[in-house]
């Protein structure tokens, strides 16, 4: 029973050897991961992500670096600006391990470090601007830190990202005195607002008033044109009118008896005038030739008879 008990035990402690040389001799390496082997101490080699065998007791695995994007929170910190007001800041930094081997010997701790540096890159950064800037300039203060840390980070076999700014945090005193300039910016703009509408209001006042002048002057300078031009056209009309007339007058006279009736008419009007002199004077001057009426008449023949010559 002893000797058989012992080969038991014996067999278990073999079994037991095989497990482990085979723990220590396969190994698998997850999708998006990098083992570091080192022999004796030594790197040897590095695993990409797969099934593979090792010398057991004298390889051995000694880093396992993911090749995932790692987010990484920076703390708060205070930074002080350009205007000498201290702010907290706080963000979160992005990075990638982009050469294992370096990751696993560059550097004895790429998370730290690189945090520690975006904390000092940061208050470099936020140093040189001013309070207001810093909120309106946040995508530079992030390119900024983000260059710094990547040409630092590239000895280390690790990519920066990006850096995003989570929060700045800013004294309550500063806080108040920054509504208290929002406020009165707000105020200032009203009033302009308030102003320009005014004076566009004036604007349109003067515009509708210089249209209506134009437009009443305008209907004036019309009005008179229609005037001007209708008493033309009248005295035109009266032209053409007393034209006709004369000349109907005129070819009267030529036709048979034209001379005798002309003659008698202005017999006729002779006499009339004299009449209606006599009706409205007490006193009355006669012409010596009045007993003599014929010889006025021809007398006015005479003279309508040269007039017509000297239209011919």
């Amino acid at each position: 029973m002893d000797s058989i008990n012992i080969m038991t035990l014996i067999s278990l402690v073999f079994l037991g050897i095989i497990v482990v040389a085979l723990f220590k001799t396969a190994q698998i390496v997850p999708q998006r991961s990098a083992y570091i082997v080192e022999r004796l101490g030594r790197y040897a080699r590095t695993l990409d992500a797969g099934f593979h065998i090792l010398i057991p007791f004298i390889d051995r695995v000694a880093y396992r670096q993911t090749l995932k994007e790692e987010a990484i929170d920076v703390p708060q910190q205070q930074c002080i600006t350009r205007d000498n007001i201290s702010v907290s800041v706080d963000g979160v930094l992005y990075l990638q391990v982009v050469d294992p081997h370096a990751a696993s010997y560059g550097i004895a701790n790429y998370h730290f470090a690189t945090a520690s540096l975006a904390q000092t890159t940061l208050r470099s950064v936020v140093g040189q601007i001013e309070l207001d800037k810093t909120f309106e300039e946040r995508s530079k203060i992030n390119e900024e830190v983000v260059k710094a840390l990547d040409e630092a980070a590239n000895p280390w076999g690790v990519k920066v990202l990006r850096y995003e700014i989570a929060d700045i945090v800013v004294p309550t005193t500063i806080t108040d005195a920054l509504e208290q300039q929002m406020r009165a910016e707000r105020e200032r703009r009203a009033v302009v607002a308030r102003s320009e509408g005014q004076r566009q209001e004036q604007i349109n006042v003067s515009e509708g008033e210089k249209i209506q002048i134009i437009n009443i002057s305008e209907a004036q300078k019309q009005k008179q044109i229609n005037e001007a031009e209708g008493k033309a056209r009248e005295i035109q009309m009266l032209a053409d009118a007393t034209a006709l007339g004369i000349e109907r007058i005129a070819t009267a006279i030529n036709i048979p008896g034209g001379r005798e009736a002309v003659s008698l008419r202005i017999a006729e009007q002779y006499v009339r005038e004299f009449g209606n002199l006599a009706k409205t004077n007490n006193t009355m001057i006669l012409p010596a030739e009045l007993s003599n009426i014929g010889g006025a008449v021809a007398g006015l023949a005479e003279v309508l008879n040269t007039a017509r010559a000297g239209r011919e």
